[in-house]
């Protein structure tokens, strides 16, 4: 199965051979396997393998690897709606921060009093003619001002990822500057608060790129902060992550962190009678119900 393309026949009888219960109309799983695919689907019955020859544990049911797969599209649906909030609010507090700072430095990002070295050495990574073309208010800032070689930080900054925006604020020389943002998050501690935005970042990126999320696992543990208490002190578990960015949203708007969190334990309650499911919501993702 692993390097010959096979049909979808082939694949609801691999299956089956393999122990799984297929609980769904014939028709159903093909148009699953079609929508899906066979080896993207692989992820979500992995857990319910025994072995390492792919069989599966007694009772395994098909629907229960859909509902996993749907309950990771859901969560991933969520995170990525309320990180795109941080995600905003973060660059304008550094667009803002810094600007209003170096007023007379439009394109301070490049400015070697306001930035270190080895950020400016890899601008070109950056701001390159594919970012230009791909990016129409910067190409018509250049066809404006053919002179320019850069668009103010303004314009510049809007069309940055989130990870970029992140090397931008770990490589600003103003300490005040960045202590000022992290304040404004309620963390005091600027190392820590560089360790909270790389952990959201990392979960935007997974759920950007459509990376499995009910087995995630942050490869640098998660800062302690006052207050928040991560379940069998896993600081590199999903729940834990999701507690980070609760709690950096509370800072942008509390009613958006509070929807998030309805939103999620929702989610999750509607798999809570469900033991398979419930099983992997507790284990993988260190989620604990009420």
């Amino acid at each position: 199965m692993g390097k010959t393309a096979t049909s979808s026949k082939i694949q609801i009888q691999t299956l089956r051979d393999r122990g799984m219960e297929l609980d769904l109309p014939e028709e159903k799983i093909k148009e699953i396997l079609l929508d899906i695919g066979y080896y993207r689907l692989g992820f979500y019955w992995n857990p319910f393998e025994k072995n390492k020859s792919h069989e599966f544990n007694g009772g395994t049911k098909f629907s229960d690897v859909v509902k996993l797969y749907y309950l990771d599209v859901d969560l991933r649906n969520i995170l990525s709606r309320y990180i795109n909030r941080i995600e905003i609010n973060f660059r304008t507090k550094v667009v803002y921060y810094v600007s209003n700072k170096y007023k007379t430095s439009s394109t301070w990002f490049i400015d070697p009093i306001v930035m270190n070295s080895r950020f400016i050495s890899t601008i070109n990574d950056y701001y390159n003619d594919k970012f230009k073309n791909n990016n129409r208010t910067i190409q018509l800032h250049h066809k404006k001002y053919p002179k320019d070689t850069y668009a103010p930080a303004w314009k510049t900054l809007e069309f940055f990822t989130f990870g970029s925006i992140t090397k931008i604020f770990k490589s600003l020389n103003d300490q005040d500057i960045r202590k000022r943002i992290a304040n404004e998050y309620n963390v005091l501690n600027l190392n820590k608060f560089v360790n909270l935005i790389d952990t959201i970042v990392f979960v935007r990126n997974t759920c950007a790129h459509g990376g499995v999320l009910f087995d995630f696992q942050i490869p640098e543990g998660i800062a302690i902060l006052p207050g928040i208490n991560f379940n069998s002190n896993n600081r590199h578990s999903l729940d834990s992550c999701i507690k980070i960015i609760s709690y950096i949203l509370n800072s942008v708007s509390e009613s958006r962190r509070i929807e998030m969190d309805e939103l999620i334990k929702d989610l999750f309650k509607n798999h809570k009678d469900n033991n398979v499911i419930r099983g992997i919501i507790e284990s993988k993702i260190g989620y604990k119900f009420d």
